[in-house]
């Protein structure tokens, strides 16, 4: 699948074009919609279901230097109170700042990243390593293992520092139950 095709698909969702939209009128630095919510999005227009059919949140990541919980907490509750009326659960994150929460959390380390396209890249699935910001009259998409997976509808594991095969089986026994059609790639 190519970058248009998929950008066509996951905008046929009218929350992403919302939270896309407002991205761009907010301006933050370093802003991306994110993983599950255009996937799944693609997934059900794939296979003929309703728009928001499993889909439990929509990731916003953006990289602010300012590392503090009080500069995140003014954004994400700036966001939300812009969003609201959407009426789904939006989880926005500074990248800047996940080092500082992330192994406390998951008992995992965690260096600190350099851009949201950082965060993109530790994903549990390579299939969710995807991320569309605003960008001048159009959208840039990164994906940086392609989008292929996602047009196969194929869940496959990211061997990356922070991977757990225990919570790549829920995800993708979650993601199975929702979408039948999705073949899952074992983690090794």
């Amino acid at each position: 699948m190519d970058e248009p095709r998929f950008l066509a698909l996951a905008l046929k969702n009218p929350v992403n074009v919302a939270i896309l939209d407002e991205l761009d009128r907010l301006a933050l630095p370093d802003a991306w919609l994110v993983s599950g919510c255009l996937v799944q999005t693609v997934w059900n227009v794939l296979t003929g279901r309703a728009i928001d059919h499993g889909i439990a949140d929509y990731d916003i990541f953006y990289f602010d230097p300012d590392t503090s919980w009080d500069a995140e907490d003014a954004v994400i509750r700036k966001l939300q109170a812009q969003l609201d009326h959407l009426g789904v659960k939006i989880e926005t994150r500074n990248q800047a700042r996940v080092h500082l929460w992330y192994p406390a959390k998951h008992a995992l380390p965690y260096p600190p990243l350099s851009c949201s396209t950082d965060g993109i890249d530790r994903f549990l699935t390579q299939n969710t390593q995807v991320g569309v910001k605003p960008a001048g009259d159009g959208y840039e998409v990164y994906a940086p293992h392609g989008l292929g997976d996602v047009a196969d509808l194929i869940a496959r594991p990211n061997p990356g520092p922070n991977f757990s095969a225990a919570n790549y089986a829920a995800k993708v026994a979650r993601w199975k139950a929702l979408w039948p059609e999705l073949t899952v790639i074992a983690a090794e």
